[in-house]
């Protein structure tokens, strides 16, 4: 049987420039690459209404990798006694483990969960420019090698736990954060919303209330209430080479929006941006000429730094799109229309390049 490699192209365009302040000030053009074509014009919109203003503002809160493991020992006494004991004595050694395993692995925190007589351990791993998912399984299975060998009594059961939680909903995630926690926030005045957004503060923010919360705890969401922070992540992370699949925690978001003396303050809170500027998938030519245009490619600027702009430029496009659908939701008719007439428009177009 023959190996069979076939190419997709994905349309991709440049959005923006999205006006950025805060840990990052720049304005900054942003590759999306997407088969929905009305969201490059709708992120658009958004990336306008940041220029009209003093800017979409964004704010790190943490950075880094996870990896659970589970362990089996004796009896829960025995496992209790082992996290008691790893915390009291071992800290240090277990950083240096961590260390060991690359230049850029750095042992950040770590969590337990005792079940029955099981032992899940979650470690959180900062890892320089890298997503970090391939460096933090190394750094776990040194960290097992490790504890197996100073506690004889534990077993091995496996190097992933799903504690971690790799490319699933959850609500550690949401709670403790994995790859880049980021938020982006904007105070829109009340012409610009009229003006560009066609809609007003309060439209706004009783439609996040009625939509993205009381719409989504009716859903089940997990520590989510966002209407569509999945779209502008993917596009972004197929255009900068990113694993994909992380958008299913990257999915996992809120929404926080009030009126604000007569104007709009609208903010977006993700805490699961999973990005790196080196590793698999950044080898390819589009990928290198994308992250260049963006400065993420930077040599003199110390480790992490790239990743970090990166992903706060992710938080600022998603807040773009974001912005963009509600306040299109707010208007009745607006989003069947916008979606039809620019689809129509793209099909037109491309047929005729096409010829």
């Amino acid at each position: 049987m023959q190996n069979c490699r076939t190419q997709v192209n994905i349309p991709m365009k440049w959005v923006g420039p999205i006006k950025i302040v805060g840990e990052l000030n720049a304005e900054v053009n942003v590759p999306m690459a997407t088969f929905e074509t009305p969201l490059w014009p709708s992120t658009n919109r958004g990336a306008k209404v940041s220029r009209l203003t003093g800017g979409i503002a964004v704010t790190l809160l943490s950075e880094n990798m996870t990896r659970s493991i589970v362990l089996q020992a004796p009896n829960a006494a025995y496992a209790k006694h082992v996290t008691q004991t790893l915390r009291a004595d071992h800290q240090s050694a277990l950083a240096e483990v961590v260390a060991r395993t690359s230049r850029f692995a750095t042992l950040d925190s770590w969590h337990e969960q005792v079940v029955g007589r099981l032992l899940y351990l979650r470690f959180a791993v900062k890892t320089g420019d890298a997503s970090g998912h391939n460096m933090t399984t190394k750094a776990a299975d040194a960290l097992i090698d490790w504890i197996l060998a100073h506690y004889p009594e534990l077993q091995y059961v496996s190097i992933s736990a799903n504690l971690c939680m790799d490319k699933k909903a959850s609500a550690i995630n949401g709670i403790l954060g994995r790859g880049k926690s980021v938020v982006a926030e904007i105070v829109i005045p009340r012409d610009v919303c009229a003006h560009d957004l066609r809609t007003t503060p309060e439209k706004v923010v009783d439609l996040h209330l009625k939509k993205n919360l009381l719409g989504s705890i009716l859903a089940g969401g997990i520590r989510s209430a966002n209407a569509h922070f999945a779209n502008m992540l993917l596009a972004v992370y197929l255009a900068t080479g990113q694993d994909a699949a992380n958008i299913i925690e990257g999915s996992q978001g809120i929404v926080h929006a009030e009126v604000m003396n007569t104007d709009l303050y609208f903010s977006v809170t993700l805490p699961n941006v999973i990005v790196g500027t080196v590793g698999n998938g950044k080898h390819l030519p589009f990928v290198q000429e994308n992250l260049r245009r963006l400065a993420c490619d930077r040599i003199d600027v110390p480790p992490g730094d790239n990743s970090r702009r990166l992903a706060l430029i992710v938080a600022a496009t998603v807040l773009c799109g974001e912005l963009s659908l509600l306040a299109a939701q707010t208007n009745r008719g607006e989003l069947t229309d916008s979606h039809m007439r620019l689809e129509r428009l793209h099909h037109k177009k491309s047929l005729e390049a096409a010829c």
